[in-house]
């Protein structure tokens, strides 16, 4: 049985079900794939849950993503008050690599109990942009671990679940293969990968690909609607057939 204790919801119910309970507190959850594939639909879920529950919600937003009639629409569908998801929601712009480390560096020590969420949507396209500026990509790799540490640092020691979304790319030699922005560095800083994927009817395929206490590959297929998502009936349980 899992601690649910040790979880937060993730504001869709078909989600929580596969992941029993929700995202873990203490560590970072990492949502990764292609363009449209839903991951920003699936922070701001978590963000309205956890702000309904009257905690802040830390909003790193790199790419002018975050969509106030998105927040809206999903709000109006569960009947909540989307000013007031706002006022609960801190919003962090950072606009290059070394503002984004600013911003992780300054939450270490601003973070305390009324803070119940870390969003960073999305860690690569800062790091991506200061690739192309920087030859050296041992240097830069060597920040983005270093940002990672200190968003590893904030979940373990403030037990307050950090979600990262992230971009991914195809292998000029293997187009089936799917590699993440920032390779291992995300692997390993992340406790938990799930992988998302737009299907060949548009659909959405959801899988967990690493967590540390549950079976990897066990997975759901979801549709992006007006009020979040919702799972289809082509979806059977964890396992897909």
């Amino acid at each position: 049985m899992e601690n649910l204790d040790n979880k937060i919801p993730t504001g869709s119910k078909v989600l929580d079900a596969m992941l029993e309970g929700g995202y873990e507190k203490d560590v970072i959850t990492t949502i990764y794939g292609p363009a449209g594939s839903g991951k920003t639909v699936l922070c701001l879920l978590c963000a309205i849950s956890i702000s309904g529950n009257n905690k802040k919600v830390v909003y790193v937003d790199t790419e002018g993503g975050f969509s106030l009639e998105r927040l809206k629409q999903i709000t109006s569908h569960l009947n909540q008050d989307y000013k007031k998801a706002l006022d609960n929601i801190i919003f962090l712009r950072p606009t290059n690599f070394a503002e984004q480390k600013k911003s992780f560096e300054k939450l270490r020590g601003i973070v305390n109990d009324r803070i119940g969420l870390i969003v960073v949507d999305t860690i690569a396209m800062l790091y991506r942009l200061e690739l192309g500026k920087n030859e050296d990509i041992h240097e830069v790799n060597i920040e983005l671990g270093k940002q990672i540490s200190y968003l590893t640092e904030i979940a373990r020691n403030k037990k307050i679940p950090v979600l990262i979304t992230n971009q991914v790319y195809t292998d000029f030699d293997n187009r089936d293969k799917v590699n993440l922005v920032g390779g291992d560095i995300l692997k390993y800083g992340s406790k938990c990968l799930i992988e998302l994927q737009i299907t060949p009817n548009s659909n959405r395929r959801c899988i967990l690909k690493k967590h540390r206490s549950l079976e990897a590959e066990r997975a759901i297929l979801f549709k992006i609607v007006e009020g979040g998502i919702i799972g289809t009936k082509e979806s059977r349980g964890f396992k897909l057939f």
